[in-house]
């Protein structure tokens, strides 16, 4: 009982307390009306706003002239200082909104507002009507409403939100200057590949994707998307061709968000269906709090059926379960209807800047390492996959440390019925060695969850050697591949690059010279040619790659340099060489580009008689090799492929890089022996649509 009656006493002193609030507030206090009472202040306060805004408010001509009669809401703050701050008004006309800022410009300071006797903040509104009125003293009507208040507390949380409200600004494409990741697509990346790679820049462009605040140095996209920029008055002219769908900036933070498209419908003429098509919705959200942090993702739902040859490698990857294909790039598919396939996907990232020689990013998408189309170091044509990414800069150097979660998802390696689990760490150290020549040197490990190993912490040590842990750690606990890199500024025009890569190297067997199995290793050459022949905007570039067999495997299959049936470094494995042709073309809004790839390749054949690895698989085990000597690049099933790509199209929106395009590709595929994995292959495929061009799509399998 005593309790009972304690707690209704404590209620009843709060209720009188709160009753009681009023008594302690004042309002703000005009120099004309400091010698009133405090019961008088308010209407004094009222009459001498009303009349300075009667007596300097200058009704604009256009108001006037159209007779216009109305009124003028304004919300407005007097802060702790007795400063005035316009926060909102509605009006009209245009002229009426700039009028009223300037009136409330010219407003002397008054004493502040107080509540318990300490100065503290209020918000009014007040409607200024028009044709203006001249205030009346004896009126002790209140033209000004106090909308703050302090009797209750949904009152001070309805003043936090409007505060919030007042933050809202215009929003300043902050997109370009911020530590998010400009979306690598080839296309796009040649837009300022030319400026990245001028003479005496210390700009490292082989670390991909580059944060906006990287490229802002030397290219301004901001500027770019700007001058293209159609006139259009109406809203869904402005969202179709030049802005976001949604972009919000306040003090310390903004956000955009946009929807996703990639929609098209096709023709192959090899296959016995009707047609090809893609179905693609999602949605891409940006954002950054504070000047530090920045978070992107993208969540995209699909459906599509694709041309013959593609339908088939996708199936070829075929996952343990019940799903019949996985998308080159994507992800695992359902199937969908009779022969198309559902394909979901999902892609985010944060990223963390602590200092400006340190960006720090944890996310679930795709890295690529390179000057070329190809990368034979670490490339984008597998699926996502989650990802730790320290990129650090300084002096005439870029470091980069990439930590992966990958997983091996064939039957042989499932683990009761679960994806087998593996782990890869990179390390690429870029250094511009002059105004010209940059080297880099790269290191990377792939290791598997045996004997309950886990995540091995020996790999979390940014600097060390790869292959020392590996040789520590156990022969067949890790997969260790060495690679350098380097490019030549030849001029402002031209450029010169390259990749070697090793995976296994034996002297005395190269001494002998009997083309050991041993000797795993590939390289690149290729040369870029900006402004070609003159003409702006053309980038022409040739490239040659050739990767000898066996390399990207192990002995121990689950180690193969690989994540979801599909290559970590170059689309196509190992055992081949290949010629690559580009030309990329833009104007205004307009782009083309035009793609030659030539190569031939070694295939196992796959037969009761012959089931012997001939080096092209990267996922078959070394142990059953066709020899130990006398092993050469196209060796087993030769195939000779040539596959030419023409893409031309029209940016229908700069801001979220949304195209419509037609694209058509001649693919003639042509082994030695015809088997059930390895088929003759005549394709045209032609194809219109709407794209949302974020990331890269390889054909060219």
């Amino acid at each position: 009982m005593k309790k009972i009656l304690l707690i209704v006493a404590l209620l009843g002193s709060v209720i009188c307390n709160s009753q009681n609030l009023s008594a302690y507030e004042k309002p703000p206090v005009f120099k004309e009306c400091d010698s009133l009472t405090v019961d008088q202040i308010k209407s004094c306060f009222n009459f001498t706003l009303n009349t300075f805004i009667f007596k300097n408010f200058v009704v604009p001509e256009i108001v006037i002239e159209d007779t216009y009669q109305g009124e003028i809401k304004v919300l407005f703050e007097v802060n702790k200082e007795g400063e005035f701050n316009v926060i909102y008004i509605d009006a009209i006309y245009n002229e009426l909104k700039e009028e009223s800022k300037r009136v409330f410009g010219l407003l002397p300071k008054v004493e502040p507002a107080t509540y318990n006797g300490k100065a503290t903040f209020v918000q009014y509104s007040i409607d200024i009507p028009i044709p203006l009125e001249e205030p009346i003293e004896s009126s002790h009507k209140d033209a000004v409403d106090n909308t703050t208040g302090y009797d209750s507390l949904s009152a001070t949380l309805s003043e936090e939100f409007d505060k919030i409200n007042a933050q809202i600004k215009p929003y300043d494409k902050l997109e370009y200057t911020s530590q998010l990741n400009v979306p690598f697509t080839h296309s796009f990346y040649a837009r300022f590949d030319d400026e990245m790679n001028a003479i005496g820049t210390n700009s490292h462009t082989a670390a991909k994707p580059f944060l906006y605040a990287d490229v802002a140095k030397y290219y301004d996209i901001k500027a770019e998307r700007e001058s293209l920029v159609k006139a259009t008055d109406s809203w869904l002219g402005r969202k179709v061709f030049n802005e976001h769908l949604v972009a919000v900036q306040g003090k310390d933070y903004w956000f955009t968000v946009d929807p996703i498209v990639d929609l098209q419908v096709g023709r192959d003429t090899e296959a016995d269906f009707n047609s090809t098509w893609n179905n693609t919705r999602g949605i891409f959200i940006q954002a950054g709090l504070g000047k530090r942090f920045n978070l992107t993702t993208s969540v995209y739902e699909s459906q599509g059926r694709f041309a013959d040859y593609f339908n088939r490698y996708a199936e070829s990857l075929k996952a343990f379960g019940p799903d019949p294909a996985i998308i080159p790039g994507r992800g695992i598919a359902k199937r969908f209807k009779k022969d198309s396939y559902d394909y979901p996907v999902a892609e985010a990232y944060l990223s963390y800047t602590p200092a400006d020689f340190l960006n720090i990013q944890f996310g679930h998408g795709k890295n690529f390492i390179g000057d070329g189309y190809r990368s034979l170091l670490q490339s984008d044509v597998s699926s996502p996959y989650p990802f730790l990414k320290l990129n650090t800069s300084f002096w005439k150097i870029k470091y980069t440390s990439t930590w992966m979660w990958l997983k091996d998802v064939r039957p042989e390696v499932t683990v009761d019925g679960a994806f087998f689990t593996k782990y890869m760490a990179n390390h690429y150290l870029s250094w511009n060695v002059s105004k010209r020549l940059n080297i880099g040197l790269f290191e990377s490990v792939m290791w598997a969850d045996t004997n309950n190993r886990g995540f091995d912490v020996n790999y979390l040590n940014p600097i060390i050697f790869f292959r020392a842990i590996e040789f520590q750690t156990g022969q067949d606990a890790g997969n260790a591949i060495l690679g350098l890199s380097g490019k030549y500024k030849w001029n402002n025009k031209v450029n010169i690059y390259g990749q070697f890569v090793l995976d296994e190297f034996s002297l005395s067997d190269v001494r002998a010279g009997e083309k050991s199995w041993k000797n795993k290793f590939g390289f690149q050459l290729g040369a870029k040619y900006f402004n070609a022949f003159k003409v702006d905007n053309l980038l022409l570039q040739a490239e040659y790659n050739q990767v000898r067999p066996y390399t990207y495997s192990h002995n121990s299959i689950i180690l193969n340099y690989a994540h979801f049936n599909q290559p970590m470094a170059h689309l196509w494995g190992s055992n081949f060489r290949e010629v690559v042709l580009i030309g990329r073309y833009n104007y205004k809004r307009w782009f083309a580009d035009a793609k030659i790839v030539m190569g031939q390749r070694g295939f196992d054949f796959n037969t009761a008689e012959d089931s012997f690895n001939y080096g092209g698989d990267i996922f078959a085990d070394e142990d059953n090799r066709v020899g130990n000597t006398n092993i050469t690049i196209g060796q087993g099933n030769k195939t000779n492929s040539f596959m030419t790509e023409l893409q031309a199209g029209y940016l229908l929106n700069p801001e979220t890089n949304l195209k419509l395009f037609t694209n058509i590709i001649y693919r003639d595929f042509n082994p030695e022996a015809i088997t059930t994995s390895t088929v003759d292959s005549n394709t045209f495929w032609f194809s219109i649509g709407l794209r949302t061009d974020l990331f890269n799509w390889y054909n060219d399998f």
